[in-house]
Order: C-alpha cells, then sequence, then structure tokens
C-alpha cells in the first residue's frame, strides 16, 4: 500500500477502567480495535482482532470517560464508509476487466459493469444513516 493509502487512526484517549485486566479492554486493545475498524468499517471483525466481544466494545464505548475513544469510533467508521463508497462508485464508472477462459484456456478478457453493484451504490448514496447498534 502507497504512503498516501495508509489508514490511520485518530488520536484517542484510552477508556479508563477501574482495575486492569490482562484479558480485558487494556489501551493496546482498544488501538487495535479502532486500527481493525478503520480497515474493514464492521465492528464485530474489529472486535475480533482485538480478541473481544462485539457487546464488550459496545459496552466500553457507553462507559464514562469513554468520549474520545467514542468520537475516534465513530471517525474511522465513518471513514471506512467512505472509503468503501468510493470503491464502489470507481468501480460503477469504470467497470471491471476479468478473464475468460475456454476449455480450461485463457482466450481473452471481457469488460463489464456489474448492474448489483451500481444499484447498490445509489441505495448507499440515498440511505439515511443507520441508528446506533449495539446491546440496549
Amino acid at each position: 500500500m502507497d504512503e498516501s493509502r495508509k489508514i490511520r487512526i485518530p488520536y484517542f484517549t484510552p477508556v479508563p477502567l477501574a482495575r486492569s485486566r490482562k484479558d480485558g479492554w487494556t489501551p493496546a486493545r482498544q488501538r487495535i480495535f479502532l486500527a481493525a475498524l478503520a480497515t474493514t468499517g464492521v465492528v464485530s471483525r474489529a472486535a475480533k482482532a482485538a480478541e473481544m466481544g462485539v457487546t464488550s466494545a459496545y459496552n466500553l464505548r457507553k462507559r464514562t470517560g469513554a468520549e474520545s475513544f467514542a468520537a475516534a469510533w465513530d471517525q474511522v467508521e465513518r471513514e471506512a464508509r467512505d472509503r468503501a463508497l468510493a470503491w464502489v462508485i470507481e468501480h460503477v464508472m469504470n467497470g471491471e476487466t476479468l478473464p475468460r477462459f475456454r476449455a480450461g484456456r485463457f482466450v481473452g478478457t471481457v469488460h463489464r459493469v456489474d448492474r448489483k453493484v451500481m444499484l447498490a451504490a445509489v441505495r448507499a448514496l440515498y440511505a439515511e444513516p443507520s441508528p446506533r447498534r449495539g446491546p440496549k
């Protein structure tokens, strides 16, 4: 990945915890979570990368003193969504070139635009942001 495309997590103050546990939300795990969320845009994958649960992540976000962490979470989630949408728009505008094979031999390429991706891009552009999910 070239230097201009590196994903960076914003500065944040880790959520202060009453007691420190090896298997808990350490500052390192909070950074891992945000880095994975910035990369994937998916909370469940980010929680898995941090070796924590999804419910636990949402609970951490709600704790007193988690404002900085929550703001960083919102920022990286928004940026991941914007990157994904940009990729979809690029794909819709330029299509993709696929290899063609006949009887196991390469015979050329075909260029196409996937209509399903095009419709998904239109839906995403005009969709209302989903309400914040997580445990009630």
